[in-house]
């Protein structure tokens, strides 16, 4: 199968990084190169950093874009970015682009185990190499962890009676396969609130994707990390596509943003925080109605733009 993502907020992206020819950029997630090439492209003389924890879109990247001698890609994890960047000898870039969204080769492949629209072993590694796969959630946790996990991750108000369903059937048949999961979060959930509103088994699908590769844990550190590399005047572009993402995104760049956090009232600053960053899109940026046409993946993709002081 071709590994292909159709880049989001792409032109909005691009504009957001401001892009110089001789500029040091880090992709931290390559995924299907959509974003990787278009920087590429523009920063003809640095150099772009890619980074990806699933070697399939590493080995398609190299193969399909060899030309681009301004790539250096790297299979990793972006938490580890600071390290990534160090052992290569770069201590300071001149922007950063994390794109959150699941690549479409990735849910598309019914191999990967990610789709609640195709049967395929639970699997939703985003790095094959990874111990814990969905069937170990799904068949180990706990009653109560399962709920814990798709209520806070999934935003789902079913979430006891899915964990509840999924204990029951499991105590009789393993729950190995997408389709098996399927069947018992639609049992699970009442008729009635399944005619309207995504499929039933979206938000949990998320939940378990989002525990499966602990994508939540890692978010702050690694915003944190970039910002502190950054150049002045450098650029942070993040696209979320979940109200959990965008809210750690806002947060860790208010907080970033702030220059005191002392109590009101206090005469003198003893907390020695200092502002960072500025934020440069107060608001969420959001696709238009003609990206939407061509993309119907893009609906809930959210971008938020900061620069380095």
């Amino acid at each position: 199968m071709d590994f292909f993502h159709k880049p989001v907020l792409l032109e909005k992206s691009l504009e957001g990084l401001n892009i110089k020819k001789n500029g040091i950029y880090v992709d931290c997630t390559l995924g299907g190169g959509g974003h990787t090439t278009e920087i590429a492209k523009r920063c003809t003389l640095g150099k772009l950093i890619a980074i990806d924890q699933d070697m399939d879109a590493i080995e398609n990247f190299k193969s399909k874009y060899s030309e681009l001698d301004n790539v250096i890609t790297i299979n990793g994890n972006f938490k580890d970015v600071k390290e990534i960047l160090l052992n290569i000898n770069i201590e300071h870039i001149d922007g950063a682009l994390m794109d959150l969204g699941v690549s479409s080769f990735q849910l598309d492949n019914p191999e990967r185990g990610f789709s609640y629209m195709q049967d395929a072993i639970l699997d939703m590694r985003m790095d094959a190499n990874q111990k814990t796969t969905a069937r170990h959630i799904i068949n180990g946790y706990t009653e109560e962890e399962l709920r814990r996990i798709f209520y806070e991750y999934g935003e789902e108000k079913w979430a006891a009676r899915i964990a509840k369903f999924i204990i029951e059937e499991r105590n009789n048949n393993f729950i190995e396969t997408t389709g098996q999961l399927v069947d018992v979060i639609k049992k699970a959930i009442p008729k009635s609130a399944r005619r309207d509103g995504p499929h039933p088994a979206k938000r949990t699908f998320q939940a378990i994707r989002i525990e499966v590769n602990k994508e939540l844990e890692i978010l702050e550190n690694t915003i944190t990390d970039l910002s502190e590399m950054l150049n002045s005047k450098g650029r942070l572009c993040i696209i979320t596509f979940h109200s959990l993402e965008d809210r750690i995104v806002k947060n860790t760049y208010k907080f970033l943003e702030k220059d005191c956090l002392c109590p009101p009232g206090q005469p003198i600053c003893t907390c020695e925080k200092t502002k960072t960053i500025k934020i440069i899109s107060k608001k969420p940026i959001l696709p238009d109605e003609d990206e939407l046409e061509m993309n119907p993946r893009a609906r809930s993709a959210k971008l938020r733009i900061a620069e380095k002081i």
